[in-house]
């Protein structure tokens, strides 16, 4: 763990207690808001005002969110083209491999359950492992996660996976600074060996905003079904809202590879990330018996690449977060020189001493010592003879770029440099 001051990417964090949320943390989640009790099975959070939260239009593209009955509908059209897909994987024996990931309640388990709500159980799993044991914790850091790869004709969900090193495990302080540099070295070989090796890798990370984030939290606290899901790392996890975010900038930078890309989606809409997300699987992999128009097409807007869809505060060409020191350019004296050649094609410098300052010393000597000078037609003339009028300018300009000799000139009456 590193301390303040010590260049280290991550501030000093303290041990999470494992355990049931403690109440004093439940009402600072609940603080200034209140519960619509007239629908138990679905809660709804009302602010000071008495108005349910509008949190999920933060940092979101669309106004309203899609509507239960569109959602379901265009859900069971995708899901029918999942199990062609399934079918195709099963007949080619394909192997395919899909990781979510994402911060604390952005959506990666519902998500993961409508993929696999119609598929067959006998060939797609999901894998959500706990935290590592005594013994695992001495192994290789990826060994635990190979045993779950999925066999020929397999699809296999990570709930979380190995890119735990690279999130919660660095700004929690589970893990040292130099494991994490190391995940991040190895990650990309890692998954590169798995790409070589036939398995198709898709890797979503699922968005969520910050204050979106914190009604989640509170929904899972009032609503009994859900409260197995909030535990104290989840609570803490509001106040490294910036630790996080530096850490996704880090993993992105270093795992955002072409034989594994990131792909993101925004789910502060639930409904419109999961039909995303499903979309996205369809169109990255090849199978028999595809409905063109029931796939559709990614709405760029929900659903991109890493560098496209960017938090606030951050920009596409250096993906830093907000109050990030800019990098300074480095002084001249650091810099190296650049080197010019004496001329480009076509033209020629002229050194004549008419034309030569004084304050840059004695001007060149136009004839080149005898061992060096060049065997072709910008050789040093004999005195007395005429220029040829065969001369090329390439070959005026290659004598100088050898730096032996001088650039011969045009023939004409004012021996003016080329041009």
């Amino acid at each position: 763990m590193c301390g303040l001051g010590s260049g280290c990417l991550f501030p000093v964090v303290f041990a999470v207690e494992e355990g049931p949320l403690k109440d004093e943390d439940a009402e600072n989640l609940l603080d200034g808001l209140s519960v619509d009790e007239s629908r138990p099975e679905r809660p709804v959070l009302l602010d000071e005002q008495g108005r349910p939260l509008r949190t999920w239009q933060e940092n979101y593209p669309y106004s309203q969110k899609l509507q239960r009955k569109e959602y379901e509908r265009r859900k069971r059209v995708l899901q029918i083209e999942l199990l062609k897909l399934q079918k195709s994987v099963r007949d080619q024996g394909l192997r395919i491999v899909v990781l979510c990931e994402g911060r604390d309640a952005a959506g990666k388990g519902g998500t993961i359950k409508r993929f696999t709500e119609r598929l067959n159980p006998r060939g797609a799993r999901t894998v959500a492992l706990d935290k590592p044991t005594e013994r695992e914790a001495s192994q290789w850091y990826f060994q635990r996660y190979v045993a779950h790869l999925p066999a020929e004709g397999e699809i296999v969900f990570f709930d979380r996976s190995w890119y735990n090193r690279a999130g919660v495990e660095p700004v929690m302080g589970f893990c040292t600074p130099e494991q994490h540099r190391q995940f991040l070295r190895q990650a990309p070989l890692f998954e590169k060996m798995l790409t070589e090796d036939g398995i198709i890798l898709v890797k979503f990370w699922f968005s969520v905003s910050r204050a979106e984030q914190r009604t989640r939290f509170a929904i899972r606290q009032v609503d009994p079904v859900r409260q197995w899901k909030l535990s104290p790392t989840d609570v803490a996890s509001l106040d490294l809202w910036d630790a996080y975010t530096r850490a996704k900038v880090e993993m992105f930078r270093a795992t955002d590879t072409e034989h594994a890309p990131w792909t993101v989606v925004k789910t502060n809409d639930k409904r419109r990330g999961r039909l995303e997300a499903m979309r996205h699987l369809l169109l990255r992999v090849d199978y028999e018996a595809r409905d063109e128009a029931a796939v559709g097409k990614a709405d760029p807007l929900v659903i991109g690449a890493a560098d496209t869809l960017l938090e606030p505060g951050r920009t596409r060409r250096t993906s830093r977060p907000a109050g990030s020191p800019t990098p300074t350019k480095a002084p001249a004296s650091t810099r190296p020189a650049r080197v010019r050649p004496p001329c480009s094609p076509g033209t020629a410098r002229r050194t004549d001493r008419a034309r030569w300052p004084a304050r840059r010393g004695p001007a060149p000597q136009p004839v080149a010592p005898a061992a060096m000078r060049p065997l072709s037609s910008c050789a040093v003339r004999p005195p007395g003879s005429r220029p040829s009028r065969t001369l090329s300018r390439a070959a005026s300009c290659n004598a100088a770029f050898t730096g032996v000799g001088t650039p011969c000139s045009r023939p004409s009456s004012t021996n003016s440099p080329l041009r």
